[in-house]
């Protein structure tokens, strides 16, 4: 900066300052003026030129094995900031904003492990400086996996789910980095649970079904955020896009034995059904299910479920309701139960000509909502996609951001 009782004979040239990648502060001297004729006292005789107070930058964090998982932060001891950069090679720059009395700049996100930095740093005098750091690697990765897929279509039920390799201990520093946005503004909230696998999972459900042509879009900023001891850093970002199709409801009535299919509330499909045998394991579960997938025509084997060597037969039309094995699907070998009784080993199966209808018009992440007097519980949040069976304040609860 320029002392106030120095006129300068023609415009400074920019100045230098020093940067330093640590807690170290090194200076240097912004000076008035740069070459010209100097001031004159009232006797024309030359003023002693007088310079600048030093200015010199801080920058954290700093040197070659430095610690990840923090913002960046480059401090100027005096004067003010105009331009801060912070580049990582082909994985871009980081973001970042000046406080307000212009001292500090501060990256928006933290420091990825394992990356080579490189600081420059303008002042409003027009002095400038460079600096480098790089973190160490992470001695554990933390991987996710994402549903539903990327640029898919879905229906009105299919809630956005991520499920973790590795334990999540820091909830809400994993969560702050999962930015949801939806064409419609949709209010939803993320919710932690435990996966049917035991892994830590959050999805983020609207508080009601969502409207037919949303467009939703998740930006998990993960890079460099650290989960815990046990679950160690992210070294990537994630991102995926999805569309809700047609509102579908598939309405299952165990107690009359019916299954009906509706759109945009108008019943399409009316068909006679058989649900899970009472009074055992082999019951069917109730409340809402999603359509997890479609897999069509597979083994299916009773030991997989846990009832012993019941059954081992190739299924047509299967649809996934839950992770435990609750389908719906074609089961013509059990025809003479449809619309009179429930006798399946906890499926709902129906005839081949209406297991065909329902799997040509269903669409993954339509909701399946079961009834039934005799039945063997509610489905998990983490049994599939259960999370609809939460009240909607309770599952406001489970976020980590409160």
């Amino acid at each position: 900066m320029i002392p106030a009782f120095l006129t300068p004979a023609r415009p400074p040239r920019p100045a230098r300052l020093a940067l330093t990648a640590g807690c170290a502060v090194l200076g240097v001297t912004l000076t008035a003026c740069s070459g010209g004729a100097a001031a004159s006292d009232k006797n024309g005789d030359a003023a002693p030129s007088k310079a600048a107070a030093p200015a010199s930058i801080s920058v954290t964090p700093h040197g070659t094995s430095a610690v990840a998982g923090e913002p960046v932060t480059v401090t100027l001891a005096a004067g003010k900031l105009r331009e801060v950069t912070v580049s990582a090679g082909e994985d871009g720059a980081l973001t970042g904003r000046i406080s307000a009395d212009g001292r500090t700049w501060t990256s928006d996100r933290v420091a990825a492990p394992g990356t080579a930095y490189r600081v420059e740093a303008r002042d409003t005098s027009g002095g400038s400086d460079t600096a480098s750091f790089t973190t160490r690697a992470a001695g554990k990765v933390n991987k996710l996996t994402l549903a539903p897929g990327k640029n898919t279509t879905v229906g009105i039920a299919q809630p956005l789910s991520i499920v973790f390799d590795n334990p999540v201990k820091d909830k809400a520093a994993v969560e702050k980095a999962l930015k949801v946005s939806t064409s419609n503004h949709t209010e939803g909230s993320w919710g932690w649970l435990r996966d049917y696998s035991g892994r830590d999972r959050v999805d983020w459900r609207p508080k009601e079904y969502w409207k037919s042509g949303t467009r939703i879009t998740l930006d998990a900023e993960l890079n460099g955020v650290d989960s815990g001891p046990a679950g160690g850093f992210f070294v990537r970002d994630y991102a995926t896009t999805f569309t809700v199709g047609a509102s579908q409801v598939v309405k299952v009535d165990l107690d009359r034995h019916r299954l009906a299919l509706e759109r945009d509330g108008r019943t399409v499909m009316d068909v006679p059904v058989s649900g899970g045998t009472p009074g055992g394991d082999k019951r069917s579960w109730r409340g809402t299910a999603v359509l997890m997938a479609k897999e069509g025509t597979i083994n299916m084997r009773s030991e997989t479920v846990g009832l012993g060597h019941t059954y081992d037969k190739m299924v047509d039309y299967s649809m996934r309701l839950t992770w435990s094995g609750m389908y719906a699907h074609a089961a013509p070998w059990n025809a003479a139960y449809f619309g009179r009784a429930n006798h399946s080993s906890g499926c709902v199966g129906m005839s081949d000509a209406d297991a065909a209808a329902l799997y040509r018009q269903a669409r993954v992440g339509d909701p399946f909502e079961i009834t039934g007097a005799e039945t063997k519980g509610t489905v998990a949040e983490g049994n599939g996609y259960g999370a609809w069976n939460v009240s909607w304040d309770a599952w406001r609860t489970r976020s980590a951001l409160g």
